[in-house]
């Protein structure tokens, strides 16, 4: 491969770890977005993106980038950085500070003016390139795309005005707008209903997993999503006396925002004494009668493991009793 081809291929790489990341950053963003004609762009946008690098792997396998090692890992670590990119920023999008969500929404769209400008800059330069090389087709590729983000670019440059009056309306007026009920994270778990709550429970019943989702939320959680209502607003001592009613996702949760807050050893150190596996994967989701019904079928190591667990924990009545019930007749 000439040298002329190993510069395309590279800025054709580097255009498609963009768009990867951006697939990740567009997600997140529609997440926290509320209905409206701004969360209506980003969505369409996001289809937009995703086509885009399908359009630019399409010609990187034409060019025949795939076959040799060099090349595909080139390639491959400048994908891993886009997602790693994109990963670490999606916490910081959804947490950020400074206001409420109506200032984090246009905190947003101002990013994303930054985004766009670096993507219509890196389709110029890759078209300035390829027509310099007689790389017509990979010319023409750059131009279609480099469209689709100028004209995205132009959309959110409308919409900051109306997202920065929303911003006066809440932080000066007092007359606040944002609705998390209506954002699109909301819409999708509204969306999914029953189903998705059946597919979340069947996840946690594998090993591990529940208490790897509690570390994620808990990452990225405000002291509202915590289990414990009023959380910033208690002591170490009343924290620690409600953990026992905790399942694992949620005591998970408490651990990544504790240490990412005050980071109180009192309150840690509970937590991780608490912290541990269920009787059986997915237990914390079952309630009283559905935990009496996998008794009434297991022997009695289930039954001292239930009981064991549940004194720890959310102590309830109805499943030790069952428990006890369960070990009396062995």
């Amino acid at each position: 491969m000439s040298k002329s081809e190993q510069k395309i291929v590279q800025y054709l790489n580097e255009a498609q770890a963009t768009e990867a990341g951006l697939v990740r950053v567009l997600q997140s963003q529609i997440a926290m977005t509320p209905k409206g004609s701004y969360r209506t762009g980003l969505e369409k946008h996001l289809d937009e993106t995703r086509r885009h690098a399908e359009r630019v792997g399409e010609r990187l396998t034409d060019l025949d980038a795939g076959t040799n090692p060099l090349k595909a890992g080139i390639g491959a670590a400048e994908g891993v950085v886009g997602q790693v990119l994109a990963v670490a920023k999606t916490p910081w999008d959804l947490v950020r500070g400074g206001g409420g969500g109506e200032e984090k929404v246009l905190k947003n769209a101002k990013d994303a003016c930054a985004t766009e400008a670096l993507e219509i800059a890196t389709y110029t330069s890759l078209e300035r390139l390829a027509q310099s090389v007689g790389d017509q087709t990979t010319a023409d590729l750059a131009v279609s795309i480099r469209a689709d983000e100028e004209k995205m670019l132009e959309r959110l440059l409308r919409e900051i005005p109306k997202l920065t009056e929303a911003v006066i309306g809440a932080e000066v007026e007092g007359k606040g707008s944002y609705d998390v009920s209506k954002t699109g994270a909301a819409d999708a778990a509204r969306g999914a209903g029953q189903a998705a709550k059946r597919t979340a429970r069947q996840a946690r019943k594998v090993p591990g997993v529940a208490q790897a989702e509690g570390q994620i939320k808990g990452a990225v959680a405000s002291a509202d999503d915590l289990a414990i209502a009023r959380y910033d607003e208690l002591t170490a001592e009343e924290i620690v006396d409600k953990l026992t009613e905790l399942s694992q996702v949620d005591l998970a949760k408490v651990d990544s925002y504790e240490r990412k807050n005050d980071n109180r050893t009192t309150v840690l150190s509970r937590v991780s004494s608490l912290r541990g596996n269920e009787p059986w994967p997915g237990y914390d989701e079952l309630s009283v009668a559905e935990v009496e019904s996998a008794l009434r079928e297991g022997d009695d190591d289930r039954a001292k493991e239930v009981r064991s667990y549940e004194r720890s924990h959310k102590n309830r009545a109805g499943v030790l009793k069952a428990a006890e019930r369960d070990l009396a007749k062995a």
